[in-house]
């Protein structure tokens, strides 16, 4: 425990939402309080979205909407629009950037505290394990290092599996991996992660066969340039079943465009209350949604950036890429790569291919508890955090708190962004990560001046004592 009036906060991952979240907390003036960000790469505020180098990667959010800062809605488009750059990257705010150049703008949040800063540390390690006491939180790095504070929260952004045999890494550049140019390469997913591989194939020169695999071989929509459509909170069906939300959005949908605009208008203009909805929804049609319309929201609610679109278009029609609705049943590795075997949509048949590398993009880990993060796997061995009843990522309270086997939700421990894709579902773009980092920094904010009265209550106490 720090001294009377500071409190220590150690954010775990220093990609975007860690950065965010230590942002919000420092720029707080109402109690003295001190972060440690920990990050396992070189460099803070770029994680695994916005590290890439790879020019071909944009945002899938337009320039407008990606701020950092909720009460700052155009803080990045004056940010990108008062870089000193020859060419400028954006004619207006509708535009998409590369990646690379959003992680630079998250980094630049904290570029005058990492310096000359005595409220901000940032710590380079891997963190394996988290330890809960009464007093205090401990992080254990794979050094051996231990850092001791008031509240840890975990920023670790998406969640991964550990590699499996034979599979490449979806993350790392192709050139990294020993694929031949020519082999044809089964991707896994057919999503937003799946475009990214294929732009990186493209890139380092890949001239094989691309064989994208999905249940459904369903694409990511477009965005085009339309404004969200303004819907009344009072006109949304919270707390009803699966099917009769979806009726209802397919209903306005359909008046929407009837009248001459366009469904993303719609799907936008739900984005305020999607959080609220994901809550009220019963947990059976939960279940549901996950099971059948997950895909379909998914490829029209996370959108490519319309230059994405032409480049895989282009691909598509020119037979280097080809979208399967198929399910692979066994994946054989071999020397020359990996046997699949496979079930097309529909159909009972089964076929095989051989196929030169295999690369899993299909997303969200199918149970928690496999996670390749060590730091969650110590709080699961702990029964310091557990899995929420959908089995899709540790469980939550409506403040992040982490909840741990009991059920208690934890006073210290608590996580932001994908983590907490249980509780909050949409929780994996900036504009919903940054509103979630605003949050938690009030109530650790709160807990510390509450915290503060408390112990300025018992010094008192205490010399009042001590007159006597």
């Amino acid at each position: 425990m720090t001294g009377y009036g500071e409190r220590h906060v150690i954010i775990v991952g220093g990609g975007a939402s860690g950065v965010l979240l230590a942002y919000q907390l420092l720029h707080q003036p109402t109690c003295r309080l001190r972060v440690t960000l920990v990050e396992q790469r070189a460099d803070i505020g770029r994680g695994i979205a916005y590290h890439t180098g790879n020019p071909d990667h944009l945002l899938n959010v337009r320039v407008a909407n990606m701020s950092a800062l909720p009460d700052q809605p155009d803080h990045f488009w004056r940010w990108l629009i008062s870089r000193e750059v020859d060419v400028p990257l954006c004619p207006d705010p509708y535009c998409f950037v590369p990646r690379r150049v959003y992680g630079d703008y998250i980094a630049s949040l904290l570029e005058h505290r990492t310096t000359d800063s005595q409220d901000l540390s940032i710590v380079h390690g891997t963190c394996i394990e988290i330890s809960e006491g009464q007093a205090e939180v401990a992080v254990m790095l794979s050094d051996g290092r231990r850092l001791n504070g008031d509240f840890v929260v975990l920023a670790t952004g998406h969640d991964t599996r550990a590699p499996l045999r034979g599979h490449a890494d979806p993350w790392a550049p192709p050139s990294s991996a020993p694929i031949d140019a020519d082999a044809t390469v089964l991707i896994l997913g057919t999503g937003l992660t799946m475009v990214d591989c294929v732009l990186s194939l493209l890139r380092d020169g890949h001239r094989g066969p691309i064989v994208a695999m999905s249940r459904r071989g369903l694409l990511a929509k477009p965005h085009r340039r339309v404004d969200a459509l303004k819907i009344d909170e009072a006109d949304v069906p919270f707390g009803v079943s699966i099917g009769r939300l979806l009726r209802w959005l397919r209903g306005r949908i359909d008046t929407h465009v009837a009248r001459g605009g366009d469904w993303r208008s719609v799907i936008d203009g739900l984005r305020p209350y999607t959080q609220r909805l994901w809550r009220e929804l019963p947990p059976r049609s939960k279940r549901r949604f996950l099971e059948h319309a997950r895909a379909w929201w998914d490829v029209h609610r996370h959108r490519m950036a319309p230059e994405v679109e032409a480049r895989v278009t282009e691909v598509l029609h020119a037979g280097k890429l080809t979208l399967m609705a198929a399910k692979a049943t066994s994946i054989e590795p071999n020397d020359a790569g990996a046997e699949i075997t496979y079930r097309r949509r529909g159909d009972t048949k089964v076929h095989s291919m051989q196929v030169g590398a295999v690369v899993d993009c299909t997303g969200i880990v199918k149970d928690p508890r496999a996670t390749a993060n060590l730091a969650v796997r110590s709080l699961f061995d702990q029964g310091l955090a557990r899995v929420d009843p959908l089995s899709i990522g540790i469980d939550t309270d409506g403040s992040c708190a982490i909840i741990n086997r009991d059920g208690t939700p934890s006073r210290r421990l608590f996580a932001v962004g994908p983590l907490t894709r249980a509780a909050f579902w949409e929780i994996i773009a900036i504009p919903d990560i940054r509103n979630q980092c605003t949050g938690l920094a009030t109530v650790l904010l709160r807990s510390v001046a509450e915290a503060g009265r408390n112990e300025g209550r018992q010094l008192l106490l205490d010399e009042l004592l001590e007159l006597e």
